[in-house]
């Protein structure tokens, strides 16, 4: 077993999770992943059933229904932290994000408890979308910053790398969000308890093959959540603890 693991959540993914696979399995730096599968009709659980077979560092875990993607990260959190991994990372299943950003992901964790990839450092690297959907994400990013105080250039990303003591400091059960609300949440609950988060710059490609999950619902849910949030810090927009003074993990 190695010391980092990568979750993959798919959800008709057949396509993608084969070459996402190899990518993965070719990194200088040795990582096993989980692939999260929701029982996909197009049968990506079986694909990665299969290349769980021939590899020893592919793992699989399958649920019966497709019920949010903070479910099934939360799910492959939990499977993670059960088996001691140091280094966990939420990586989408499309290739959006670039595997090969991985080690500089890794570098960075060795002085934080979070790494957040961010579309917006520096300058915009998104490849593909319509500018509706960038100025969508731009202003959910401000508007997340507004409320809750965070200071990160993307809250809405799902690229990251969580250490173990971040995550085992996350009542997981209490995480109840997904889709972008998702994102945030995790963020915020580690922000506002002082964990050291910083963000690196990543390119964001949308996907070439297969659909988006974006949804209607799943920005309403996010709008409502990031007030939840504040209420929860106690109408703070700043955290708890200082950065760095983060209470130990349960």
């Amino acid at each position: 077993m190695n010391r980092t693991v990568v979750v993959v959540p798919t959800y008709n993914e057949r396509e993608n999770l084969p070459p996402l696979a190899q990518r993965l399995l070719a990194l200088p730096t040795p990582v096993d992943l989980l692939v999260v599968d929701d029982n996909s009709p197009d049968g990506t659980g079986k694909i990665a059933d299969d290349l769980a077979s021939r590899y020893q560092s592919i793992n699989v875990l399958h649920r019966q229904e497709k019920n949010g993607l903070g479910r099934a990260y939360i799910a492959g959190f939990k499977w993670a932290l059960e088996r001691g991994y140091e280094f966990i990372f939420e990586l989408d299943g499309d290739f959006s994000h670039n595997p090969d950003d991985i080690p500089m992901f890794l570098e960075a964790a060795k002085g934080a408890d979070l790494v957040l990839g961010s579309r917006y450092l520096n300058g915009i690297r998104i490849i593909n979308w319509p500018l509706s959907r960038l100025m969508l994400s731009k202003g959910a990013a401000r508007y997340v910053r507004t409320i809750t105080g965070m200071p990160f250039t993307d809250p809405t990303g799902g690229y990251k790398c969580f250490r173990n003591k971040a995550l085992h400091a996350i009542d997981l059960d209490q995480v109840k969000s997904n889709g972008y609300s998702f994102q945030i949440e995790m963020t915020h609950r580690l922000w506002r308890q002082g964990f050291k988060i910083v963000d690196v710059p990543i390119i964001f490609t949308d996907r070439f093959q297969g659909h988006s999950k974006m949804s209607g619902h799943i920005v309403q849910e996010a709008l409502i959540m990031v007030w939840r949030l504040w209420l929860q810090n106690g109408c703070r927009r700043r955290p708890r603890v200082a950065t760095g003074e983060a209470s130990p993990s349960r």
